[in-house]
């Protein structure tokens, strides 16, 4: 089974995913940390991480073993990963490397922001976490404020919604929700209320796909 979550900053997808992952026993990919990592070594490099040639080599060269990296979860990485998904020989780079993942038997569940349009457009299930921008910058800030990162709520605010307008106006594989996806609005859920409906509604598939 594959199992594509999809949706923008810190709609909650990413803890939604892993438990999932967890309770299904399924391969879990937080594919952003993917970008953040080559976000990172064009950075490493002293490039522009608009310079489509470097990040293009550096997506290729990636290694995935330094996926667990604590860098790729500070301040920064999210906004600089998002300047590099929005190069074309970038994704295209990343495309067979999250294919590949999914299809690890007996199943994975991955999370991003193009997983049920672009990389596993036929997944078994697909959901799209949203928030509003508001309530996103409110979770986000609280994350920062618990680590004692300095931030402010307005600053967390402009910055989530100039990566919701990068993600979804980029040219190659844009953040939409995929046609056929559920979409799930966590603004007024907490994390079980989100879990449940999630699982309700990979159990009705799977119920479905048994029945076909």
């Amino acid at each position: 089974m594959i199992i594509a979550i999809d949706g923008p900053a810190a709609s909650g997808k990413g803890t939604l995913a892993k438990r999932i992952a967890a309770h299904f026993g399924l391969h879990h990919l937080d594919t952003g940390l993917l970008y953040r990592a080559v976000a990172r070594d064009v950075q490493r490099l002293g490039a522009a991480l608009d310079d489509a040639e470097r990040a293009a080599a550096a997506a290729r060269a990636l290694d995935p073993a330094e996926l667990d990296d604590p860098d790729l979860r500070k301040p920064g990485a999210g906004e600089a990963a998002s300047i590099v998904a929005r190069i074309p020989q970038v994704r295209a780079a990343l495309l067979e490397f999250q294919r590949s993942f999914a299809r690890r038997p007996p199943g994975a569940v991955l999370d991003g922001r193009d997983i049920g349009t672009a990389v596993c457009p036929d997944a078994d299930v697909k959901i799209y976490v949203t928030a509003t921008p508001e309530v996103r910058a409110e979770r986000r800030f609280l994350e920062m404020q618990g680590r004692g990162e300095a931030a402010t709520y307005e600053g967390v605010l402009a910055d989530i919604r100039r990566r919701d307008q990068r993600d979804a106006s980029r040219d190659t594989a844009p953040m939409r929700s995929a046609d056929d996806a559920f979409l799930l609005d966590t603004s007024n859920l907490d994390i079980e209320a989100a879990f449940d409906t999630a699982v309700g509604v990979i159990l009705r598939k799977a119920g479905q796909r048994g029945r076909a």
